[in-house]
């Protein structure tokens, strides 16, 4: 009889491109997507909560001449099903909410104010920080093609920003799609040079990196980096160029003087001029509402995401310095993005629904507010009650259904007791603010002991010994007097 073969054991990794999420984490995570929700709210926005899997059709891709539909996304085709349809995980919370809209949009109020939050998924190669499975956190506005409606958004992710406690210390850029389009006409590129207009973009979100000299050689005949390597330019005249230029070089210090030099420069051309008006009127709004260019600012040198969009576009970027990995100080940089999208919806209906909307980079901010120490202060376990005794386990869990009751986390020690020092082992790990312990003897006379774990772990590292007589960590209180106890240490270490 032939051996039968062992199967080999799973192996206990990430498939690649993942990671998992431990408590803290996701509790920083939670608190954060809490604080964006309150004020989305505030600006009247409703929340919405789409399924993670979208028909491919619905996605806006297409299915090639393979066994599944295009590399960017995780599809499959309905099970059992010969000829069933393409499904897959949503890639972002956008394509999801035109399905929404058009399917709904007869029991929708006009204007839909919405927000969502949740994971979305690429199917692309992973790297270090960049991952397959990541958080985005919406908010958009459907069927206004007013600027009131992009003045909005703005305001409301600068409120955002302030609420997160990066106050100071960001700044958000607008610019417009219809803007640069007429600087383009005015510089003689018009739309069949698809080319030259595409590595004038890329040139232009250069800029920060390269500084003008070097997008001017992009620009013109193309540039040599300082390994050698050439870049081929757009191979614009110098008169082109300088037209380019002059747009990059048009920010002023208020938005109305930085539309009046955007005017100057589309000149006749009439796409331009409707771009110049729109980003008028979303300053004079802003201006309005008192957010000056300290916080939010008309920035012609933003490009990030125009060929998505039809209008307007923003760009919220953090300016505090933080190190890169080769210990060089550089800005944090952006952390959400957005923008008008006027055909998005057409797609379904055959008409055309104004729509402008923001999405937040969830796990960069999170990061933002952990450089910032935004984070580290809401990171506490749960008050540990120890079992000394295993026949009054039915007393312990009384205790912690009292902590409960009164808004505190706590839980009963659920392994082996019989090793006290590895019940307290277990809070430290847990990061338990203290530790509760009755034995028989405190259990005849009524009392308990209360460990104050955070007081005794900076007694141990700094105290003298007279010191630690004077202000023990470990104290005896009356078992009535639990609960107010622990209020009290919590109170002193909150």
């Amino acid at each position: 009889m032939a051996k039968v073969k062992k199967q080999p054991r799973p192996k206990a990794a990430n498939p690649r491109g993942l990671r998992d999420y431990f408590g803290a984490e996701v509790t920083a995570r939670t608190d954060m997507l809490r604080t964006i929700a309150e004020v989305y709210h505030r600006y009247g926005f409703d929340a919405l909560e789409s399924p993670a899997i979208e028909t491919v059709e619905a996605l806006g891709s297409f299915l090639p001449d393979v066994d599944r539909p295009n590399a960017g996304i995780f599809a499959f085709q309905e099970p059992g099903e010969e000829d069933g349809d393409w499904l897959a995980l949503r890639y972002d919370l956008t394509a999801p909410l035109a399905r929404v809209y058009a399917q709904h949009r007869n029991d929708l109020p006009t204007p839909y104010r919405r927000f969502a939050m949740g994971p979305v998924w690429r199917n692309e190669k992973p790297g270090p920080g960049r991952f397959r499975q990541f958080y985005q956190c919406d908010a958009d506005t459907v069927g206004t093609a007013s600027m009131a409606a992009d003045a909005e958004i703005c305001a409301m992710l600068a409120d955002t920003l302030e609420a997160l406690g990066l106050g100071g210390q960001y700044v958000i850029r607008i610019n417009n799609r219809k803007v640069l389009n007429g600087v383009m006409e005015a510089a003689g590129l018009s739309e069949s040079h698809e080319t030259e207009r595409g590595i004038v973009l890329r040139a232009i979100d250069k800029l920060d990196r390269l500084g003008p000299d070097g997008v001017r050689a992009l620009l013109s005949e193309g540039r040599k980096d300082e390994s050698g390597d050439f870049t081929k330019g757009a191979g614009l005249l110098p008169d082109q160029t300088d037209t380019i230029m002059a747009f990059m070089d048009a920010r002023r210090d208020t938005g109305a003087d930085t539309v009046a030099r955007l005017r100057e420069i589309v000149g006749t051309s009439q796409i331009g001029l409707d771009g110049v008006e729109e980003l008028a009127q979303i300053a004079t709004l802003l201006e309005a509402q008192g957010y000056g260019p300290d916080r939010i600012l008309i920035d012609p040198a933003t490009v990030r995401g125009l060929g998505y969009y039809t209008g307007p576009v923003y760009e919220a970027e953090l300016t505090f310095e933080v190190t890169d990995e080769k210990g060089q100080p550089r800005q944090f940089g952006s952390v959400a993005g957005g923008g008008r999208y006027d055909d998005l919806v057409k797609r379904f209906t055959g008409q055309a629904v104004p729509a402008t909307g923001i999405s937040i980079g969830v796990d960069r901010l999170l990061a933002a507010l952990h450089a910032t120490g935004g984070t580290e202060a809401k990171v506490q376990g749960p008050v540990v009650v120890t079992v000394m005794d295993r026949n009054r386990l039915a007393d312990y869990q009384t205790m912690v259904t009292e902590l409960r009751t009164a808004g505190i986390r706590a839980e009963l020690y659920l392994g082996n007791p019989k090793n006290f020092g590895n019940q307290l082992k277990y809070a430290d790990k847990r990061k338990s603010p203290a530790a509760i312990i009755q034995g028989e003897d405190e259990a005849a006379r009524g009392v308990v002991q209360i460990k104050d774990l955070i007081l005794g772990a900076e007694l141990s590292e700094t105290a003298t010994l007279e010191e630690w007589k004077d202000n023990p960590s470990q104290i005896e209180v009356p078992r009535t007097d639990l609960v107010a106890q622990i209020q009290k240490i919590l109170a002193r270490h909150s």
